[in-house]
C-alpha cells in the first residue's frame, strides 16, 4: 500500500520521511494483526494510523472504519491533535473525533447515529457502546483496531476486558485487522498472543540507549525514608540546567511532600507544577496546557504521565525513589527527548541508602536491555461476567457462539467450557445460595438464546460497566459560595481522621480542614503552615524479581568500584560483621537488642511476599510458644521481634505449613473482604450506581461484607469466593513469589547469630508501617509489667 499522493506531498513539504517500521506497517496493511514494538518518539502511533488514512483518502468508506484505543483520556486528546494537523494539511476527507468520558451526551448521541471514520476512545468507553442494540449497525464498516500502549492494558483487567471487547467486534466485523503499539515489551511473543491468535510481531530500531545516570550529591542518602529530600537542591539545579524536567515519584502522597519542599527551597521561583491521579481534572488540565506551551520547568508527578502524551520540549527526565521495576523506568525515561533517534536523558535519586544499590541494579538492567515482567494468568472471570451481561444488554446470544467467540480472545484462549457455564449460570441466576432473590435473576432462556429477564435492567448494567474500581474517595473543594474550587480527592479513611483546623496537603497548596458538606470535604487555603499529609491512594509497587535477582549478584560481585562510596562501604561492613545476601540462599540473622530478640529473613520476595512471610512466621511462632510481638517488612527483608529467640528458622519456612496457615488466615481476613468487593462489583453482583447515582464506599462495603459471609456460610464453593481467593492469594499477599523464593533456597538457610544488629539490618529499626502481633507475647508483656507495678508499690 501506497500512501496517498496529497498526504506523500505534504510529507515532503513538512521535510518529513517516513522511518523504515512506518513503511513496514504500510506493506503489512493487509495483515490481520500486527504488534508493533518501536521506542519511544518513533512515530508508532502515526504509524498505525498511516493504512488507515491511506485507505480513506478517496472519500469512498462511509461510517466507522478506525478504532484506536488509548488507556488515558488525556492520550486520545493528545492523539485527536497530532493526527488532525497531516489530515488537514492534506486535505483528506476523514473525521475524526474522540469519545470518553468528558465527551458530551449529545456528541455521544451524534457518534452513535453518524460515528465519524476514525473514533479515538478507551475500553470504558468501547465497553458501553458495544452493549446498545445498535451496535451490528455502529460497527458494521468497522476495517482496523489500533491498540495503543498496549503493554499498560495487558497489565490490568481493563486489559481482558478489552481483549473480550475486540472478540465481539470481530464477530460484528469478519475480516477486522487488530494492531498493537508499544514502546517497552519485555516478551514481544507473548504479547502477541495477548493481541490473538496469529498476531506478527514487527520489531522498529529501538534507537540509540538512553543517558542514564545516578544523580551525584553532596550529601549521602539516609538510611531510610523514601521522599529523597537530601537530594533537593541538587534535583533544583538540575532544573535550571534543562529546558523541562519530569520529576516521577512511585506514589502520590510522596509527590505532594516532595513538591511543598520543592517550593520552600525554589528561591528563584521557577515555575514548577503537580500533576497526579488525585487532583482535580481541571488541575491537572492547566497543568498539562502549561506544560504544552513551555511555561514550566518542571513538573512533580506519577504514573499519571507515564503514557504516550507527546511532549518534545521534555530533556530530562528524573525519577526520585528506586524504580521498582525495569519497564517502568524505561517508560518513563523515554519521555525526554521524544524525538525518534535521539538518546533520552534521566537521573536516577535514590531515597535511602539501600535503594542505591536497587538503583545501580536498574541501570545495569537498562544497560543490558533486559526488561522484566511477571507471566500473566489466564482472564479472570470476574471480567468474563461482567462481559456476558454486557452482550445481553445489546441482544440475545446463543451460549455456543458466545463461548466460542470468548476463546478467541487471548487472555481466554484456554478457557474451559465448564468455566465458561459457572460464569453464565452465575450471571443468570446468582449461584446457589442467592438464585432464591429476584435481584439476581437477570436472564433467561428463550427460543433457545439467552436474554435479560427485565430489558430495564439494561441502564444499571451499563452504569456499571467498567474494571477500574474506585478508591473510596471525597471530593475536596475551597470554601465558597458557588460550591468553591475543586482541587481533588482524599481518600475517605483519611478525611475520617480529620477534625476541622487540620491541615494537609494537595496539589502542592496547604489547605486546612473546615467540614464535610454533602459528601465533600470544604478546606480553605491556610499557606505557611506545617501540614498533615494526606495519605493519596495509588499503586506501592514491589520491587520486580529481576531487579531482585540483580541485586544479589551485586551483592556477590564483591567489587562495588561503581557504587558511592557510603555506600560500598556500607556493604564491606556487613561483609565483616554477618554475610551478604547470596542468589539461590536465604540469610536470617538473630540477635537480641534492648531486651528484645530479633529475626531478619533477607528473602528478596518484594513488599507483600515479605509481609506475607511476617504474618505467616509470627503465627508459626506463637504456635511454637515463642511470643513474638511484632514485624516490618521491606521489598527485601521481613524483621520480626519478639519475647523468645528463634533456634531454628527453618521450622518456620516449611511450604505446605505456611499455605495451611495462609487459607485459615485468609478466610476472615478483611483483605479477603476487601478483594471481594472489588471482584462482585466487576462481576456484577454489586452496584457501583444505581438510577444515576454513585454509591458511597461504606454502602458498597457493608453490602460486600453481608454477601461475603452469606456466601462462606452458605455456599462456599460459590464462584465469587474461588475468584476472590485467586485474586489474593496473587495480588494482595502475593503468595506466588513467596513459594517461588522457598522452592528456590530448598534447605539452603544461612543463619547468622549476631550480639547485636547487622549494618544490613539496622536500618529496618527506622521503617514506617510495623505490624504488632497480637497475642501470648502481648499478655505476656502486660502480666510482667502489673507484676512490676506491683513491686514497685510493695504490694508484692
Amino acid at each position: 500500500m501506497d500512501l496517498p499522493l496529497a498526504l506523500q506531498d505534504w510529507f515532503d513539504a513538512q521535510g518529513w520521511g517516513l522511518h523504515p517500521h512506518q513503511r513496514a506497517m504500510l506493506v503489512r496493511a493487509g495483515d490481520a494483526s500486527t504488534l508493533l514494538v518501536a521506542p519511544t518518539g518513533g512515530g508508532k502511533t502515526l504509524a498505525g494510523f498511516l493504512p488507515s488514512l491511506a485507505e480513506l483518502a478517496d472519500g469512498r468508506h462511509q461510517g466507522l472504519h478506525t478504532l484506536y484505543i488509548s488507556p488515558l483520556k488525556a492520550l486520545t486528546a493528545d492523539i485527536r491533535r497530532n493526527l488532525r494537523r497531516p489530515v488537514e494539511g492534506a486535505g483528506l476527507p476523514i473525521r475524526i473525533e474522540d469519545r470518553t468520558g468528558d465527551t458530551t451526551y449529545t456528541q455521544r448521541r451524534r457518534q452513535r447515529a453518524d460515528p465519524p471514520h476514525i473514533l479515538l476512545t478507551t475500553p470504558e468507553s468501547l465497553a458501553l457502546l458495544l452493549c446498545y442494540e445498535d451496535a451490528p449497525r455502529i460497527f458494521a464498516g468497522l476495517r482496523r483496531v489500533i491498540v495503543d500502549e498496549i503493554h499498560a492494558l495487558a497489565e490490568s483487567k481493563r486489559g481482558d476486558q478489552l481483549m473480550l471487547q475486540l472478540a465481539r467486534l470481530a464477530a460484528l466485523s469478519p475480516g477486522l485487522r487488530r494492531v498493537g503499539l508499544s514502546a517497552t515489551v519485555e516478551d514481544p511473543p507473548a504479547l502477541a498472543a495477548f493481541l490473538g491468535a496469529g498476531t506478527q510481531v514487527l520489531q522498529a530500531d529501538p534507537g540509540p540507549d538512553p543517558d542514564i545516570a545516578m544523580l551525584v550529591t553532596e550529601a549521602p542518602p539516609p538510611w531510610a525514608g523514601n521522599g529523597a529530600h537530601y537530594a533537593i537542591p541538587a534535583i533544583l539545579e538540575q532544573v535550571k540546567r534543562h529546558k523541562t524536567t519530569l520529576i516521577f515519584h512511585n506514589t502520590r502522597a510522596q509527590a505532594e511532600i516532595f513538591f511543598h519542599r520543592l517550593w520552600l527551597l525554589n528561591t528563584e521561583d521557577l515555575p514548577i507544577g503537580i500533576h497526579h491521579g488525585s487532583l482535580s481534572r481541571e488541575q491537572r488540565d492547566r497543568v498539562e496546557a502549561a506544560m504544552v506551551e513551555g511555561r514550566l520547568r518542571a513538573i512533580v508527578c506519577t504514573g499519571s504521565l507515564d503514557l504516550g502524551i507527546d511532549w518534545g520540549d521534555v530533556d530530562l527526565v528524573i525519577q526520585v525513589g528506586a524504580p521498582k521495576n525495569v519497564k517502568r523506568l524505561v517508560q518513563r525515561i523515554g519521555r525526554a527527548n521524544h524525538r525518534y533517534n535521539a538518546p533520552s536523558k534521566a537521573l536516577l535519586v535514590p531515597a535511602n541508602r539501600f535503594e542505591v544499590v536497587e538503583c545501580q541494579a536498574a541501570l545495569q538492567a537498562v544497560a543490558a536491555h533486559q526488561l522484566d515482567g511477571e507471566p500473566r494468568g489466564p482472564g479472570p472471570l470476574d471480567v468474563l461476567c461482567q462481559h456476558i451481561l454486557a452482550t445481553a444488554c445489546a441482544a440475545p446470544f446463543d451460549a455456543n457462539a458466545l463461548y466460542a467467540e470468548v476463546i478467541t480472545a487471548g487472555p481466554y484462549a484456554g478457557l474451559s467450557r465448564a468455566d465458561f457455564d459457572l460464569c453464565l449460570d452465575f450471571v443468570a441466576t446468582g449461584g446457589y445460595a442467592l438464585r432464591a432473590y429476584d435481584k439476581w435473576q437477570r436472564l433467561m432462556i428463550r427460543d433457545a438464546k439467552w436474554s435479560l429477564r427485565d430489558p430495564r435492567a439494561a441502564v444499571v448494567i451499563r452504569q456499571n460497566l467498567g474494571t477500574i474500581i474506585d478508591t473510596e474517595t471525597l471530593k475536596v473543594r475551597l470554601k465558597g459560595r458557588l460550591g468553591g474550587t475543586p482541587l481533588g480527592e482524599i481518600e475517605e479513611a483519611f478525611a475520617s481522621t480529620l477534625t476541622p483546623g487540620d491541615t494537609f496537603l494537595i496539589g502542592g497548596q496547604v489547605v486546612r480542614y473546615d467540614g464535610l458538606r454533602e459528601m465533600t470535604v470544604e478546606v480553605t487555603r491556610q499557606p505557611g503552615r506545617d501540614p498533615k499529609v494526606a495519605v493519596f491512594s495509588g499503586t506501592k509497587f514491589a520491587t520486580s524479581t529481576q531487579l531482585s535477582e540483580r541485586i544479589l549478584q551485586i551483592f556477590q560481585h564483591g567489587d562495588w568500584s561503581d557504587l558511592p562510596r557510603h555506600t560500598a562501604d556500607w556493604l564491606t561492613m556487613q561483609t565483616e560483621v554477618s554475610r551478604l545476601p547470596a542468589p539461590g540462599r536465604l540469610l536470617v540473622e538473630s540477635f537480641g537488642y534492648e531486651a528484645r530478640q530479633y529475626l531478619v529473613l533477607y528473602g528478596f520476595a518484594g513488599r507483600n511476599a515479605q509481609q506475607t512471610l511476617g504474618l505467616l512466621a509470627t503465627k508459626r511462632m506463637e504456635d511454637q510458644g515463642l511470643h513474638p510481638l511484632g514485624f516490618v517488612a521491606t521489598d527485601y527483608a521481613t524483621m520480626i521481634w519478639g519475647l523468645d529467640a528463634v533456634p531454628d528458622p527453618a521450622a518456620l519456612l516449611d511450604r505446605a505449613t505456611l499455605r495451611a496457615d495462609l487459607e485459615g488466615w485468609l478466610g476472615g481476613n478483611a483483605v479477603m473482604k476487601r478483594t471481594f468487593r472489588n471482584v462482585a462489583i466487576i462481576a456484577g453482583l454489586i452496584e457501583r450506581s444505581h438510577q444515576g447515582r454513585r454509591k458511597s464506599g461504606r454502602q458498597a462495603t457493608f453490602s460486600s461484607a453481608i454477601l461475603y459471609d452469606t456466601l462462606r456460610k452458605y455456599d462456599a464453593g460459590h464462584l465469587m469466593l474461588a475468584i476472590t481467593r485467586a485474586e489474593a492469594m496473587r495480588g494482595l499477599v502475593d503468595f506466588s513469589r513467596l513459594e517461588a523464593m522457598l522452592e528456590r533456597i530448598g534447605d539452603r538457610i544461612d543463619h547468622v547469630r549476631l550480639n547485636r544488629p547487622s549494618p544490613l539490618a539496622a536500618p529496618l529499626f527506622l521503617e514506617m508501617g510495623r505490624v504488632p502481633v497480637e497475642g501470648a507475647g502481648r499478655e505476656r508483656l502486660a502480666e510482667d509489667a502489673a507484676a512490676q507495678l506491683m513491686r514497685d508499690a510493695g504490694l508484692i
